[in-house]
This record gives C-alpha cells, sequence and structure tokens, in this order.
C-alpha cells in the first residue's frame, strides 16, 4: 500500500494516486470491450464504464 504523496508540499491520499492510475487502465479495458463488440450487449453504457472504473479502482487498491 502506498503512503501519502507529496505533490509541491501538499499532501495527498494514496486513493488519489490509485485514481489517476485506474483512469488508463480503464480506457484500455474500454477500447478493448468497445473493438470487440461486447458493449452491445449493456443496456447502459455510462452505468456500466462507472462500474468498471470502480472495480478496476478496488483492485488498484487490493493488490498494489
Amino acid at each position: 500500500m502506498l503512503t501519502e504523496f507529496n505533490l509541491f508540499g501538499v499532501f495527498m491520499a494514496p486513493i488519489v494516486v490509485y485514481a489517476l492510475a485506474a483512469l488508463p487502465v480503464t480506457m484500455f479495458v474500454r477500447f478493448l470491450l468497445w473493438s470487440s463488440g461486447i458493449m452491445r450487449w449493456f443496456w447502459h453504457f455510462a452505468l456500466f464504464e462507472v462500474a468498471l472504473y470502480t472495480c478496476i479502482l478496488c483492485l488498484l487498491v487490493l493488490y498494489v
């Protein structure tokens, strides 16, 4: 688990680092799902993408 992150003298919580790291991972997974056609199966795209981001963020917090 990460400790506090120092950004120009301002200490940030580790969740900020995890949240920023989860964005490119989510974008990559979204790209794979759109290109493979799996996203057509979902009824509410925005809700699924928020849930996907939340799952990836939780996995990063647990395993990094």
